[in-house]
């Protein structure tokens, strides 16, 4: 599988350090699109605070993807819903931690969820 990024810095607005533009993907033997991952304990719980569900999310969506036999670094898009603007800081450094620096195509949503514990929902694609 080949990842080429384009991030083009002239004819539209600059990316930032933690995102790109877009990614495309050439000769990916698999895709895998996740669904929404809640940051919730394995009793179906909702962390306590933004940061304990921002950790059950990467925690929740690396279990899924080795389920596959893939890894966060096979993720190819990333999209974040949160249920409040001001969650976009601690959301976006957790998925720099979690994505070891490497930025991808992401879109963050400010949503009501469907719970009122659920304070961010992040779906992903991954590709091998």
């Amino acid at each position: 599988m080949e990842i080429i990024t384009h991030d083009p810095a002239d004819g539209v607005y600059a990316s930032t350090s933690d995102y790109v533009h877009a990614m495309e993907v050439r000769d990916a033997q698999r895709l895998l699109f996740v669904s929404g991952t809640m940051g919730l304990d394995p009793t179906g719980a909702a962390g306590a605070t933004l940061d304990d569900q921002l950790d059950l999310i990467w925690a929740n969506l690396r279990v899924i993807l080795a389920s596959a036999g893939m890894t966060v670094d096979n993720i190819v898009r990333l999209t974040s819903y949160l249920r409040d603007a001001s969650y976009a800081e601690a959301n976006a450094a957790a998925r720099v931690k979690a994505l070891g620096g490497r930025a991808v195509p992401t879109t963050g949503i400010v949503v009501q969820t469907l719970v009122s514990e659920w304070l961010v929902e992040i779906e992903v694609i991954a590709a091998g």
